[in-house]
Formats: structure tokens, sequence, C-alpha cells
């Protein structure tokens, strides 16, 4: 392909960084992060349990992690923007319909839609849509788009809080379904999948590397591997963080809310950070880093007895939750190429549903088994620290035919 010299953004890439924030900021940072404020107002309305309350998110992405492959193959043939329009109104309409939900069958269901906006529309699309438009500065750029994710998850519990506080959680639930179809599907609508031809930085044509070489291929599983454990222990933490808050520490919801939105506003800090880390340094190492940040940070809520801990907590937290979920398809990319990027996502990211749906689960049953979260924060410990362990026996680079 052509070389440029230029690297400043032309409108394309402007549109593209766009679509992919605001995709992002709501099926990421509203859908993802604003349903677990949610939580206790059912345990409290509908009389279920904590398990029950977070087995929504693993029930929908057990089911819709095996369309991973299928969704990642669809990108890599038709291109992202397709599926991204789908996924955007899954997403909408799913937050609308839990506000409407009156039985634990409904409850399942929604969440399978929701499970398929979330694939559909949510990361594995963006990150196929940024590397494709960018290469030199992939790892700035994805932290950029990503700041999506920390913007909207800090902004979510506030506005959760006044929706709710103003119409009720239902209204609530409604309006911020609303809001992710009128944020994202226009811009959705008139992005391109890749550039007609390469504008704004150096890119390089690649060889295809064939699927069932990369899949015979040992550094593929330590990935695989790797994600799932660092997911886990992300995703097991903060989807339990406001019912630790409210029932078990009896913050009040404004408390919660406030520290929610201030692990967000740190996980702002840590996407720059990586971003600009990742396009600097060896991304494995980055990934080690990032799991190390998230497994001391959960090792301080054994201390929150000390007031400002859960500050210090937030804002550590909040640094490695910002990182985790950007770095893994940069080095995807880096070790695979961009060819069958969408496919490998696809497999990696329900794999990753998976543990992104078991893990708040069993932390949920561990605190009701054993009324407190003593054993499930060490399980999540433990599943960082075999994240560290396959990461850190990646390849920094490696030759397949």
């Amino acid at each position: 392909m052509n070389r440029i010299s230029s690297t400043r953004l032309n409108a394309g890439q402007y549109l593209v960084s766009a679509t992919a924030f605001f995709s992002l900021f709501s099926l990421v940072g509203i859908m993802f992060y604003g349903l677990p404020f949610f939580y206790d107002f059912w345990v409290k309305d509908f009389g279920w349990s904590r398990a029950t309350v977070t087995s929504g998110n693993a029930f929908g992405r057990v089911i819709v992690g095996l369309f991973g492959f299928i969704a990642g193959w669809l990108i890599d043939r038709y291109g992202p923007r397709r599926i991204m329009l789908f996924g955007i109104l899954f997403g909408g309409i799913s937050l609308m319909a839990l506000s409407k939900m009156s039985s634990l069958g409904q409850f399942y269901f929604i969440y399978i839609i929701s499970a398929l906006g979330y694939m559909c529309g949510g990361p594995l699309p963006n990150q196929v849509l940024i590397s494709h438009w960018f290469a030199r500065s992939r790892g700035r750029m994805m932290g950029i788009a990503y700041l999506g994710i920390g913007i909207g998850g800090m902004l979510v519990p506030q506005m959760a809080k006044w929706l709710n506080a103003m119409f009720g959680w239902h209204q609530a639930l409604f309006i911020l379904g609303m809001l992710i179809i009128v944020l994202s599907f226009p811009l959705a609508w008139f992005v391109r999948n890749a550039p007609k031809k390469p504008s704004g930085e150096r890119i390089v044509e690649e060889k295809k590397i064939p699927l069932h070489v990369i899949l015979k291929n040992r550094p593929f599983y330590l990935l695989l591997v790797g994600s799932m454990c660092a997911i886990a222990a992300v995703s097991g933490t903060i989807q339990n963080l406001k019912l630790f808050f409210t029932l078990d520490l009896k913050y009040a919801q404004a408390h919660s809310a406030n520290i929610i939105s201030l692990i967000l506003l740190s996980s702002i800090f840590g996407r720059l950070l990586v971003g600009w880390m990742a396009d600097r340094y060896p991304k494995k190492f980055v990934m080690i880093l990032l799991s190390v940040i998230v497994a001391c940070a959960i090792l301080l809520l054994y201390f929150i007895s000390c007031p400002w801990i859960i500050y210090l907590f937030a804002f550590v937290f909040g640094i490695g939750l910002g990182g985790d979920y950007m770095i893994i398809p940069l080095i995807a990319a880096e070790l695979f190429g961009l060819k069958v990027l969408g496919r490998i996502m696809g497999i990696i990211l329900a794999a990753d549903s998976i543990a992104d749906a078991l893990a708040p689960t069993l932390v949920g049953w561990l605190a009701d088994r054993f009324g407190n979260y003593t054993h499930a924060f060490s399980i999540l410990v433990l599943f960082a620290a075999m994240g560290i362990a396959a990461i850190s026996l990646l390849p920094r680079k490696i030759q397949l035919p």
C-alpha cells in the first residue's frame, strides 16, 4: 500500500473515532456499567438473591458467547458497520424492555438481547474498525475511543441516580435505553468499514495467516486464557460493587454512585496511559502490569474499615479497569495481523463473555453462601494471578507460516 507522510486525521478518521467513542459510551458505559446500579432495586422489589440479579448477565453472555465467532466472521466478511447497527438497536431495546419486566423468565430473555447488543455493537466491531483505520497510532486511538467507556461509566451512576429520584428505576432504565440509540445509531449509519485509500498513516499490506494455523499455535491459547482471567477479575469486582456498597457496607445510594463514578473517572486516565504505553512498550508487559494493578486494588477491599481506603481502591482499580479490555485486541493485532482479527477477537470475546458472565455470579453466590465477600475477593485475586502467569509466557512476537 502507499506511504503517507502526514499524520493529521482526515474526516473519515474523525468519524471513526466519534463512532467508536459513542458506541462504547453507550453499549459498555451505559449498558454494561449502568445495569449493576439497578441490582439492589431488583433484590428489594422482586425478592431475588444477589446471585440471581447477577446471573442475568451470566445467562445472556454464555448463550450469546457462542455467537462470538459468527459475529467475528461476519465482521471480517462484511465489515463492522452493519453488525454495529443491529447491536446498538438491541442494546437500547434491552434496557427499555428491562424497565417493563415482571418475571424471572422475562429477565433472562431480555439479557440475551442485551448480550447480543454488546457482542454486535460493543468492543468487537469497534476494535476491528479502529484497527483498519489506524496503524502507527493504533494504541493511542484505541485509548481515545475507549474513553467512551470511562466517561459513560462515570456519568451513568449519576444519571441513573438522578433519573431514579425523579421518575423511579423503571423510567430511568427506559430513558437510558433510548439514549443508547440516539447517541450511537446515527454515527454508525454514516461510518465506512475501512478507508478507500490509506490516509494519515503508513499501513503495510500484510500476508493473511490462515485461521487454522493460528488455532494450532500456543500463543493464541495463552492470550485466550490470560484474557479470560483478566476479565474475570475485573468483571467479578465491578458487577458486585454496588451490592457490596449498599447491602454490606450500608452506603447510601448517592455515596455508592459517587464511588463508582470515581472508579470510571480513574479508568479514563488508565485508558490514556495504556494507549500511550502500548505504542511504546511491549504490549504483553503492559497487560501484566494491568493485572498486577487489579489484584492489588482488590486486596485493598480487605482493609475497607479505613475510611480513605475506598477512595484509594477506586483510583487504583479504575486504572486497571481502564486498560484491561483495550490491551487485548492490540496484542491480538500485533501477534496475528488484521486479516482475521474479527474472527480471532470473536473467539476471544466469546471466551471472555463466559468469564465476564460466570465470575460475577460466582462472586455473588459466594457472598450469599458465606454472608460476606471475603472468600469471593480472594477468588478474584487468584484469577488475576492466573492471568499474569499466562500472559508472562506469551512471546513478544511470533512467526507463523
